[in-house]
């Protein structure tokens, strides 16, 4: 523990250096989960806007659960100093808005990119709840509870193409869809469309494709990697760790590519066309990784986060790139930043569509943090871009 604390003292002295800003926001229970809403910013007070963020709660000695809506103030222009005005409170900070009571603590929750206000939520609970987060407050049943898994889990899905359709994966190694755009009004409970069976162990996440509405992948602890078709529901597979695939993540940009999260302390990158072994692996720890997401807002960029407490951010275009002498000890050439910020394990994390290279990440530790890379951290980095498209 005292390493830990060491740690996180260093790290918020160089917070300057890091970052062009930084929120760090206590919770009151940890949350498993964090989304930023895919809605365009709000226009707020002075020099902020306002992101919309979703959480979830963690608790203990049978407190009750909440899905939770928050209020992120973050600045239209990071790199202008921010004028605080004691009378308006005008300063980046994070607000929570909306809570939700749920059954059981709230293992993940993601928003319908169609309708952002409507939230699928996996508990410890069996059943998948969609929740319009418009409705009155003080009302706790879900709109919908969705039915066909036995056991509780964290893949959860929905399709950017068609409204409605929505994948979960559970502990009972099984993939549920279902249409909930096709249910009654006065039908509260709906049963799996389809109930997809090829994993031999837990199904640890599934993902829609972000270019292509029949195709979706899953990954699990038969350390496989599936990609499905729905129109003839046949897969192809195959064993592509030595330890459980925790996450995968398609790339927004390029249809064929896609990285998995590994217990085996990598970050696998695939070529969906060949699943047989990985195009390159990503490794800079000996710990498990358990997430990675693709930055949508730059192809090369993706982050994850492993049992370290660190959240790392990656850059496949350095990869291979020379090194000076010495700073290959601090990892391989395409580790662009490591984000130290957190005190335990990183629970999930979320980057900002509509605020480049900006992240929120939660942990055990009841932070929720957000924060901007510095620009001399990747201003290298977006150079090159502009000079390979020109």
């Amino acid at each position: 523990m005292e390493a830990v604390e060491e740690e996180s003292s260093v790290w918020k002295k160089n917070t300057p250096l890091l970052y062009d800003f930084m929120i760090c926001h206590s919770l009151e229970w940890p949350s498993l989960t964090v989304q930023w809403l895919p809605s365009p910013p709000l226009t707020g007070e002075g020099d902020l806007a306002v992101h919309k963020l979703v959480l979830g709660t963690h608790t203990s000695d049978g407190s009750p659960n909440f899905l939770m809506l928050a209020d992120a103030y973050l600045p239209l222009d990071p790199s202008a100093p921010i004028e605080a005005d004691p009378q308006k409170l005008n300063i980046p900070k994070v607000q929570i808005t909306h809570r939700m009571q749920v059954d059981g603590e709230v293992n993940r929750a993601r928003c319908m990119p169609q309708i952002p206000t409507i939230i699928a939520a996996k508990t410890c609970a069996t059943e998948v709840y969609v929740i319009d987060s418009r409705k009155e407050l003080g009302s706790y049943e879900p709109d919908l509870r969705l039915r066909g898994h036995d056991k509780e889990g964290y893949g959860l899905s929905w399709n950017s193409f068609k409204e409605g359709n929505l994948l979960s994966g559970s502990n009972d190694c099984k993939i549920c869809l279902w249409d909930v755009s096709a249910t009654g009004s006065g039908n509260k409970v709906v049963d799996a469309t389809y109930i997809y069976e090829g994993h031999e162990d837990i199904v640890e996440d599934v993902s829609w494709h972000p270019k292509n509405e029949h195709l979706f992948g899953s990954v699990g602890d038969d350390c496989k990697l599936i990609i499905w078709d729905t129109r003839t529901n046949k897969f192809q597979h195959n064993v592509v760790h030595e330890k459980e695939v925790n996450y995968l993540s398609f790339n927004p940009f390029n249809e064929w590519v896609l990285a998995t999260a590994s217990s085996d302390t990598t970050v696998g990158l695939f070529d969906i066309r060949n699943l047989s072994s990985p195009f390159h692996a990503l490794t800079s720890n000996m710990e498990e990784v358990f997430q990675v997401e693709w930055d949508p807002n730059h192809e090369t960029i993706l982050a994850s986060s492993a049992d370290d407490r660190r959240l790392t951010v990656w850059d496949i275009n350095r990869v291979g790139d020379e090194q000076w002498e010495g700073e290959a000890e601090d990892g391989p050439s395409e580790l662009l930043f490591s984000h130290g910020g957190h005190k335990a394990k990183i629970s999930d994390l979320s980057w900002n569509k509509y605020m480049p290279w900006t992240i929120a990440s939660v942990a055990e530790d009841n932070t929720l943090q957000v924060w901007q890379l510095a620009e001399s951290i990747y201003r290298d980095d977006e150079k090159a871009e502009a000079a390979s498209d020109d």
